[in-house]
């Protein structure tokens, strides 16, 4: 370094754009701070030409902020503590072997919604995996334990009360509840849980809700949830179950299935 470049530098101090960044820096922390570190560089440039009537570029402000190393405000929703049972209590006992070698085996199930005047209408099914058949559905008003223990005992009822089936769903709380879990150990069943975050797990029941709307209830407006259970009687019971060939039972019907296994 030259001896004059050297001297130079102590006599004349800092430079003009030296002395206009140290004050931008200070404009940019306080209203960095006010906004509780919600402004990027872009909004930061905005205000410092509305509250400070200061024209700078957004390269220069990004610059500016990455050198004082402000704190970047986390856009994650913070966990919040739930109640719901260790994965050890949630064990996926039926890994996806979806198809069983006779009735009442493996029972699968699910929620899903329909709109019913203006307001959400809940539906809950009960699928018996050997055969695909809906063996129980139920709808309420309301997305909670009693909807699901009103399809699982309808399904017990009309098959005869089973023992020995296991009974596998997603992790909703209505099928994690105490309630629900109680009911299950008393009529002697084996709970299995979908992994978090793997909806093909439960593929079945995902895949007749996705028929059930295609084929009927995006099809039809509904004011009443008893025009609702009606269509949804005449779709399962009248169609699905009866007639609706199904490729895992060699496109034979869900019936159809059945009954060629106990004729054997």
């Amino acid at each position: 370094m030259n001896r004059s470049t050297y001297y130079k530098h102590f006599k004349e101090g800092e430079s003009g754009r030296e002395v206009e960044n140290r004050a931008l820096r200070g404009d940019i922390l306080a209203l960095y701070s006010r906004s509780k570190k919600r402004m990027g560089a872009y909004k930061i440039r905005q205000r410092l030409m509305v509250e400070c009537g200061k024209r700078v570029s957004v390269g220069r402000v990004y610059r500016l902020m990455k050198s004082m190393a402000l704190p970047k405000m986390s856009t994650a929703k913070p966990a919040r503590a739930r109640t719901k049972p260790e994965d050890g209590e949630c064990a996926n006992r039926l890994r996806q072997r979806f198809n069983p070698g006779e009735p009442n085996t493996v029972w699968v199930s699910d929620i899903t919604y329909a709109r019913v005047g203006g307001r959400f209408c809940y539906i809950c099914v009960v699928i018996d995996l050997f055969s695909r058949k809906v063996i129980a559905h139920k709808t309420s008003g309301k997305n909670d334990t009693r909807l699901v223990l009103g399809a699982f005992n309808t399904a017990r009822s009309r098959r005869g009360f089973p023992k020995g089936v296991m009974f596998h769903s997603d992790r909703g709380c209505q099928y994690t509840s105490k309630g629900f879990r109680a009911a299950l150990d008393k009529a002697g069943y084996v709970q299995s849980f979908s992994a978090k975050g793997h909806p093909f797990d439960n593929a079945v029941a995902e895949s007749f809700f996705k028929y059930l709307k295609k084929e009927e209830l995006n099809r039809n407006t509904y004011n009443s949830i008893n025009e609702l259970d009606i269509s949804l009687f005449e779709y399962i019971e009248g169609f699905y179950n009866k007639r609706r060939p199904h490729s895992a039972n060699n496109f034979l019907s869900p019936d159809e299935r059945e009954a060629a296994f106990f004729l054997r």
